[in-house]
């Protein structure tokens, strides 16, 4: 009775173990394209390609606000950059900077 218990434990964990297994490609089991599969997407390119060719090119601006903004409003230059701030790298440097802002808040 033991025996055919402890099979039926060795059996019920083997099982799943078993089917995950066949779920694994081997090496070289890999198959490729067929060459239907290949003409079809070929075909499905080429058909991609011309329906691009019949997109019709934009014409002007597509804004949807350019009526509702005024053009006299002043325009933001991005190209200007923050201006850099110099570090001391020197601590004490660093203190007596601090102290000096601290002195002349006091005053």
């Amino acid at each position: 009775m033991r025996i055919f218990l402890a099979a039926i434990v060795i059996a019920s964990l083997a099982g799943p173990a078993f089917a995950q297994s066949a779920a694994i490609p081997k090496y070289g089991e890999l198959e490729g394209k067929k060459p239907h599969e290949i003409a079809a997407e070929k075909e499905a390119e080429r058909n991609y390609q011309k329906s691009l060719g019949r997109i019709p090119e934009q014409k002007g601006s597509s804004d949807p606000w350019g009526s509702v903004r005024s053009d006299s409003a002043p325009k933001t230059d991005t190209s200007k950059t923050a201006p850099s701030r110099t570090v001391a790298k020197d601590p004490a440097a660093k203190r007596a900077k601090a102290d000096a802002k601290v002195d002349g808040a006091a005053r």
